[in-house]
């Protein structure tokens, strides 16, 4: 039986790693993609010594020539994609006084362009097919404010319009396109005293979530995975909240 296939951006740590093993343990063949060579080898061997499949395709999603080159490989290989997963990201703490527009591209170079360039190298294969599953990975951040960071908040915000626009576009090839936002998650990114609220932020962070915790990758992974699946066969075009019901009190 010919295993499905998924493409996940930035698979070597965080959300994506843990993305990689979920959807590894559901039977697909797992593309790892990521700048950094040694911890997308790593999630590749994990997932190899399991009794999984994966290969390791170095990508940075501000290379259009690369992107389109790594999924022309793919599917000359394994035929088209049964699922992206652009996961992606960086977070980098930039008062709006010191914000230029080197750094304010810089972001979203990543993290919304470099949605837009994986889903479209992805999406005429879909089509030929008849179908498959586009899932971004947003931020809470896309809705809430956070002080240093006016850069990242749009950029998150214009993942989700970006999966909305997508999802009514290309609904009727058969394409299902949702976006997740995940909320407080442990991750190298939100554990960055530079960048984010660092360790000890963290924690006291989980005081204001309903749930009582921060989250963990997986806790995102299994969400990802479930809007990939035919479970959500009659779901897109939705934002899907995974952040412990922080949004809710927000809200309050």
């Amino acid at each position: 039986m010919t295993r499905p296939t998924v493409l996940i951006t930035g698979a070597g740590i965080g959300i994506g790693h843990a993305t990689a093993k979920a959807f590894a343990r559901a039977g697909y063949h797992v593309v790892v993609t990521d700048v950094l060579d040694e911890q997308g080898s790593e999630t590749v061997a994990e997932i190899d010594n399991s009794g999984g499949s994966a290969e390791f395709h170095r990508l940075d999603v501000t290379d259009s020539a690369r992107t389109d080159a790594v999924v022309a490989l793919l599917e000359d290989r394994l035929g088209p994609l049964d699922c992206v997963v652009a996961n992606a990201g960086i977070a980098k703490r930039v008062p709006i006084d010191r914000l230029s527009d080197q750094k304010w591209d810089e972001t979203l170079e990543v993290n919304l362009k470099g949605v837009l360039r994986i889903i479209r190298a992805a999406l005429p294969g879909m089509r030929q097919r008849g179908g498959g599953s586009i899932v971004a990975v947003s931020s809470i951040s896309g809705f809430l404010g956070w002080s240093e960071h006016a850069h990242y908040n749009a950029s998150k915000a214009g993942v989700m319009g970006l999966m909305r626009g997508l999802a009514v576009e290309v609904g009727c090839d058969g394409i299902r396109v949702n976006a997740v936002v995940p909320g407080l998650i442990r991750t190298a990114q939100s554990l960055s005293v530079e960048h984010s609220l660092g360790p000890e932020g963290l924690e006291k962070a989980s005081a204001h979530i309903p749930l009582g915790r921060v989250g963990e990758p997986h806790d995102v992974a299994d969400v990802i995975l479930f809007l990939a699946s035919d479970a959500a066969r009659y779901i897109t075009g939705q934002t899907l909240a995974v952040d412990g019901g922080l949004l809710v009190l927000q809200a309050s």
